[in-house]
């Protein structure tokens, strides 16, 4: 039996449980995710379990399954399994919703279905049109005098996910990433750096340094954010630069060298054009410890150990998503860094700024320059063009700092 559901409707179905599939005409310009939001009677979640997508894509009580996407011809399928006899106390209601991820919008979406499956019957909703939109509500399955209903929304936001998270209650960002710590001062050092970070349309990001401003030597746990001014900590006999994101892509590192003979030095565990693979460098002051977390936890790092001598001026970690990883979404799968002296004092700069393309292979959390008085360490948060698979390249600034620029350096071995 197959039924149609306009918009604003709802109707019973015959079982509990059952699917909501979704699908739409494949295009290189547009990236859609389902997220389902579980609601209390006041429409909010209960906290972080109440969010299913792809880095949580069950509920611990199985009342929503979401399926992994699949293409079929020209055409990909989103599909969310759901059994609201499962439904977990204080939860009476499943939002299903999309996001375009791209900023292209659902007004270019070609083909958009979608239906519920239940028992031998399919419920077809009925679309609306779109215009700025990139997120979308689509139907809420919920539970009433006993019996489960689906209601059809299709209601729209213009900010995306972020607009369907606050709508329903959720944090956007843990808490500590979106204030960052207060530093213990303990003296204050007048260097010359910048705060600033230039970036023109064409992402060839150059990180600038031509102001001189008073650095804070701080101890303790530290955020740093794009904007914010540098950081200075002490100097320890090991550092470790640590690269962290959700699992669910594969990403790797690697360090650009800076020397005081103003050559640059790639450590990575592959190859770019015309250069060769380098795990250890200056016999051990920076190694690259390899793949270390290849495995089920949440959460996968990678991590680069310094042991600075007088030759290097300034370390560079950089994020790198292979084309043939697939996804890598750096907003996506919360990119971090996170340098730790090892005696008190670790600073961790987030990629808060990035979209959700797959398509930017390379960031740039930040640059560590190697003074006799410290470690300076600079928030950039800076990406490659869309589609390059090339390393940046480090140059010499007017105020005797080291700048980053991005898709400059050789062409990533494919991998």
């Amino acid at each position: 039996m197959n039924q149609m559901l306009q918009i604003g409707a709802n109707t019973v179905l015959s079982s509990s449980d059952g699917s909501v599939v979704i699908s739409y005409e494949i295009s290189n310009s547009i990236d859609i995710s389902l997220t389902a939001f579980l609601l209390t009677d006041s429409d909010k979640v209960q906290g972080d379990s109440g969010i299913i997508f792809y880095n949580q894509p069950e509920s611990s009580s199985g009342v929503a399954s979401l399926i992994p996407s699949e293409k079929v011809g020209n055409t990909k399928v989103h599909k969310i399994n759901f059994d609201m006899s499962k439904v977990p106390e204080g939860i009476s209601k499943i939002a299903i919703t999309l996001t375009e991820d791209n900023g292209t919008g659902f007004s270019n979406v070609k083909n958009l279905k979608a239906e519920i499956g239940v028992e031998n019957s399919s419920i077809r909703l009925t679309r609306s049109s779109f215009t700025n939109e990139n997120g979308i509500v689509v139907v809420e399955l919920y539970l009433r005098n006993g019996q489960t209903k689906a209601k059809s929304i299709w209601r729209g936001f213009d900010s995306g996910l972020e607009g369907l998270c606050k709508n329903y209650g959720v944090e956007v960002e843990p808490e500590e990433q979106k204030r960052p710590s207060e530093p213990e001062i303990i003296e204050q050092q007048t260097l010359k750096e910048t705060d600033k970070t230039l970036a023109n349309p064409e992402n060839t990001n150059i990180q600038n340094t031509s102001s001189s401003i008073n650095f804070e030597k701080v101890k303790g746990k530290i955020s740093l954010e794009k904007g914010q001014k540098p950081v200075i900590i002490e100097k320890t006999s090991e550092i470790t630069a640590t690269v962290s994101w959700k699992t669910g892509t594969d990403y790797d590192i690697y360090a650009l060298v800076y020397t005081q003979k103003g050559k640059q030095i790639d450590v990575a565990m592959f190859g770019a054009q015309g250069t060769p693979p380098l795990r250890i460098f200056g016999n051990g002051a920076v190694e690259h410890m390899g793949d270390v977390t290849r495995n089920n936890r949440s959460t996968k790092t990678e991590v680069i150990k310094l042991r600075l001598t007088d030759e290097i001026l300034a370390v560079v970690p950089v994020v790198y998503s292979a084309q043939s990883n697939g996804t890598g979404s750096f907003y996506r799968y919360k990119v971090s860094m996170s340098i730790d002296n090892h005696n008190g004092t670790s600073v961790t700069v987030f990629a808060k700024n990035a979209n959700n393309n797959d398509r930017v292979y390379s960031c740039v959390p930040g640059i560590l320059h190697n003074t006799q008085d410290g470690v300076i360490i600079s928030p950039l948060e800076i990406y490659s063009a869309t589609n390059s698979e090339n390393r940046p390249v480090l140059k010499m600034g007017s105020s005797n700092m080291v700048e980053v620029i991005m898709d400059k350096g050789p062409k990533n071995n494919y991998k």
